[in-house]
C-alpha cells in the first residue's frame, strides 16, 4: 500500500461529535533508531504492545467552528501538547480533509506514571489516531475493519513513529523486511501462527530507577543518528536480525530470544554513547540491575531479562511458564531496591 492510497475522500460532511478511543504502548525487541524525513524509519522494529499501560483519550469536535486544539492531560491543560497536535492536524489534511473544519477539545489520561519509560507518545498517539479515524467513518464514510486499522497505524505514524505499532496486539512490525506486508508507512502483526507458544504470555515489569525527565528526547535522540559515525552498521544490523528472530519465534528459542532481545537494547545505548554529543542514558542502578539479572539467570537458568528504551529504566522480561513466581520473588527481594521510589509498573503483553 503506498501513501497515496492513504489520501482522504473529497465528500465529506462535519457534525458536532464526541469520540473515546484507547490505545495501549508498546515495547520495542528490535529498537527502531534512527529514522528520514516524513516518519520513515531508518531500519525495522518488532514490539510487544502492553495490556495496562494505555492512554485514554476523548475528543470533542466542534464542527464549523475556527480550527484550534485544546487539550487536556490528566485533567491539566497542556498548550504546549495543543500546539503540538494543532500542528500535527495541519500536516495530515490531505489524508483527512475534514480535519481543519472545526475545534477540537481533546481529554486524554495515562494509566501509568508519565516518567515511567513507557512510550506515552506511541499510546497517546495511537489513541488520537483511532479516534480520527472514528470521525473520518462518521464525516466520509465506513471503511473495512482492516483499511480502517491499516490508516489509523498510518496517520499514527506521522505523530509518534513507534506509535503506529500500538494498534495491533501480540508482536507487531514496523518497517520493511522478511516478515509478510511489512511496510515503512504502517505498522502490521506479526503472523500468529508463526509464533510459538511460549513468547504469546509474557510479563513486562518496568523498574522505575529514574523517574524525571529524560536527558535527551527521542526526537533529539534519533537525530543524533544522522551524523553517528556507527549509523550504518546499527541500520544494516538490526535488518539482518530479523532473520534470526523469525526462526527465535517460531522454535521457542527463549535462551537466542533473550541474547538478541539484551544485545539490541545495549545497541541502542551504545549508539547514543558514540554520539556527537555522547549521551548515558543508564544510571547506576540501571547498572547494577543488569548485572543482577545476569547474576540471576546464571545461578538458576531462569528465563529473567531485559529490555531498555531510550532511558535508564528497566522493563523486566519473563515469560508465564512455570518460573515466574520464582522470579517475581526475585525481583521484589532483589531488585527494588534500585528504583528511586521503590516503583514498578507491572505489565504483560496483550494478545
Amino acid at each position: 500500500m503506498t501513501t497515496q492510497e492513504f489520501l482522504g475522500k473529497k465528500e465529506f460532511t462535519v457534525q458536532n461529535q464526541t469520540v473515546s478511543e484507547s490505545c495501549p504502548s508498546n515495547i520495542a525487541l528490535i529498537k527502531y533508531w534512527g529514522k528520514y524525513d516524513n516518519q520513515i524509519p531508518a531500519n525495522p522494529s518488532i514490539s510487544y504492545t502492553l495490556n495496562h499501560c494505555k492512554t485514554n483519550t476523548t475528543v470533542e469536535f466542534s464542527a464549523n467552528e475556527t480550527f484550534s486544539v485544546q487539550t487536556f492531560l490528566a485533567g491539566n491543560e497542556e498548550p504546549k501538547f495543543a500546539a503540538k497536535i494543532e500542528k500535527y492536524f495541519t500536516n495530515i489534511e490531505q489524508y483527512l480533509p475534514w480535519i481543519l473544519k472545526g475545534k477540537y477539545v481533546i481529554r486524554t489520561e495515562n494509566t501509568f506514571p508519565h516518567s515511567s519509560g513507557i512510550a506515552s507518545s506511541a499510546s497517546g498517539f495511537g489513541a488520537i489516531a483511532k479516534c480520527l479515524m472514528n470521525l473520518d467513518e462518521i464525516f466520509s464514510g465506513k471503511t473495512s475493519e482492516e483499511e480502517s486499522l491499516r490508516k489509523a497505524s498510518f496517520l499514527a505514524r506521522l505523530g509518534s513513529g513507534s506509535a503506529c505499532r500500538s494498534l495491533y496486539n501480540g508482536l507487531v512490525v514496523w518497517g520493511e523486511c522478511q516478515v509478510k506486508e511489512s511496510s515503512d508507512l504502517f505498522a502490521v502483526q506479526y503472523p500468529n501462527d508463526e509464533i510459538h507458544e511460549i513468547f504469546k504470555d509474557f510479563n513486562d515489569w518496568v523498574l522505575l530507577i529514574h523517574e524525571g525527565e529524560k536527558s535527551v528526547s527521542s526526537t533529539v535522540g534519533h537525530g543524533l543518528m544522522n551524523t553517528n559515525p556507527y549509523a550504518d552498521r546499527r541500520f544494516q544490523e538490526a535488518r539482518e536480525n530479523f532473520g534470526p528472530m523469525k526462526e527465535i519465534l517460531a522454535a521457542g528459542d527463549l535462551p537466542r530470544f533473550i541474547k538478541l532481545v539484551e544485545h539490541e537494547a545495549l545497541t541502542l545505548h551504545a549508539m547514543m554513547m558514540m554520539s556527537d554529543p555522547a549521551f548515558i542514558l543508564m544510571k547506576t542502578g540501571t547498572l547494577e540491575v543488569i548485572n543482577k539479572i545476569w547474576d540471576f539467570r546464571k545461578e538458576t537458568g531462569l528465563s529473567l531479562f531485559f529490555t531498555l528504551d531510550a532511558g535508564a529504566n528497566v522493563h523486566l522480561l519473563f515469560p508465564n511458564n512455570g518460573s515466574e513466581k520464582t522470579i517475581k520473588l526475585f525481583i521484589e527481594t532483589e531488585l527494588l531496591q534500585y528504583t528511586q521510589n521503590g516503583g514498578v509498573v507491572k505489565d504483560m503483553m496483550r494478545f
